[in-house]
């Protein structure tokens, strides 16, 4: 039996307007080259100037997991020849980071919480991108990207499997979007993923060779790249062969990790303070001013949500996740005045289709007060869970508000008494083998048949028949 043993290294691009050491711009989807001025480009002569907007939102992450902040922050170089890094060096930090140790709770599967402990965060910029696909036979360099600020994450190596990191990379995910410190967008590249994985045989306290799986862009592929290069070192290992320190790339076509690089070590780099870029000296005034403006937090948001509104430990963990679902959550929950009915919805029907469709809460087309009004109709019995769903689907296709799309399909519940039993009294006239049966059934089986009845009640009535009174006036016929 092997345990594996999981750091993760994540780059959230920071969303100033420009970049960490020139004034170019950052916004994404310009053209190729567009946006790399003579800095970014490393000519001679220029010199960097540090962009004051990055100091404030690497100490708000560092504030939000806890961490001691380096009052004293010093730039490095970081000296490595690639096409996409035209100074020849990265400007990054490696001694004096701006975050120092920190920590974040992830939510395990079976409900209970797990630290995990943050080394570093560290400010850097990013590098341009190489084009492998846009030529025949050649690769092409886009340096809009270079010089975009970076703050790099560094986990300690406490992550014992996929799922785990993934947890951990949506706590990290929500952090930096409630910050409002970086869109999140892993497709765009605004934040990517270096997966640091080995193995070493279960109860074992000796860590085996790690290899780095480069820029991973999604939490699926995170989880699908860590779990293929686990099950790779444990074939090869039972193979009598060994685990070589090398950076590998995830082929998600393949489902499989393959060779990139033998892993550099730290002197590879051959790092030194930058002489064009002096020590940052942060002071208690700035970090009190970062500190008084962060918002209510994940964790903090979820307390307060169970508290507030009813809900379950895990449904409010979903519904903070994303900020913007959380204040969606909550305007349906403060306007309806019933917490787990609008949970269940959000979670439900709304989350659906957001995943189905790919759009942001944002790009949802149902206000939440739409939804507030769809939960009213349903506490007060005007709809019934099918004809609230025959609703929801009318609002999505932006046929109207909630009241006139009842009115106008004639969906207002039946509740009127006379008119349920004689449905009943048809539906069990038409069906006298199943009564038959539903009478001579042991009474563990006769909550099953009993569904039968409902359906066809439910039929009859177009979905309109109030379920609850449905059930009770079943039971009373047929006890008879």
């Amino acid at each position: 039996m092997y345990e594996s043993v999981i750091g993760l290294e994540v780059h959230v691009q920071l969303s100033t307007l420009s970049k960490i050491f020139s004034g170019s711009s950052t916004s994404f989807g310009a053209s190729p080259n567009t946006q790399a001025s003579l800095i970014d480009l490393g000519m001679p002569g220029v010199l960097p100037t540090p962009n004051a907007k990055v100091f404030e939102m690497a100490v708000k992450f560092g504030l939000a997991i806890e961490a001691k902040i380096g009052k004293t922050s010093v730039f490095d170089r970081k000296n490595y020849f690639y096409p996409d890094l035209p100074k020849g060096y990265q400007i990054t930090q490696l001694d004096a980071p701006i975050v120092g140790l920190g920590h974040v709770n992830i939510t395990l599967e079976d409900g209970t919480t797990k630290r995990i402990n943050i080394t570093r965060a560290h400010l850097e910029e990013d590098a341009g991108k190489s084009l492998h696909n846009s030529f025949d036979r050649l690769t092409g360099i886009d340096l809009n990207r270079a010089g975009t600020p970076l703050l790099e994450i560094v986990s300690e190596p406490e992550l014992r499997s996929a799922k785990e990191a993934v947890a951990y990379l949506r706590v990290i995910h929500s952090i930096i979007r409630y910050l409002d410190i970086s869109d999140g967008n892993m497709a765009e590249g605004s934040m990517r993923c270096d997966c640091n994985v080995s193995i070493r045989p279960q109860g074992s306290k000796i860590l085996g060779t790690r290899t780095e799986i480069k820029n991973v862009n999604s939490f699926r592929f995170v989880e699908k790249a860590i779990n293929s290069e686990i099950n790779r070192q444990i074939d090869s290992i039972e193979d009598g062969q060994q685990i070589i320190q090398e950076t590998r790339l995830y082929d998600p076509d393949k489902n499989e990790t393959r060779p990139m690089r033998s892993k550099e070590e730290a002197n590879d780099y051959r790092y030194f303070p930058d002489p064009d870029l002096l020590p940052v000296v942060l002071s208690d005034a700035f970090i009190t001013s970062c500190r008084n403006s962060l918002p209510e937090l994940p964790e903090s948001r979820k307390a307060r949500y169970m508290e507030a509104y009813g809900i379950s430990q895990y449904d409010a963990g979903v519904l903070v996740a994303d900020r913007d679902v959380a204040d969606y959550f909550a305007e349906i929950a403060e306007t309806s005045g019933d917490g787990k009915l609008s949970a269940n919805w959000v979670m439900g029907n709304v989350l659906a289709d957001l995943n189905q469709t790919g759009r942001s809460i944002s790009e949802f087309p149902v206000e939440a007060n739409d939804i507030a009004s769809l939960i009213i109709r349903i506490k007060d019995k005007t709809l019934n869970s099918k004809t609230a769903k025959t609703v929801f689907e009318a609002l999505l296709s932006g046929e109207g508000s909630v009241d006139s799309i009842i009115k106008e399909r004639g969906l207002v519940q039946v509740t009127d008494t006379g008119a349920l039993r004689s449905v009943v009294d048809t539906v069990i006239e038409n069906n006298p083998h199943q009564v038959t049966n539903y009478r001579v059934a042991a009474p563990d089986k006769q909550g099953k048949m009993l569904g039968f009845f409902v359906g066809q009640v439910m039929k009859i009535s177009q979905g309109k028949a109030n379920p609850q009174m449905v059930n009770q006036i079943l039971l009373d016929k047929l006890s008879g």
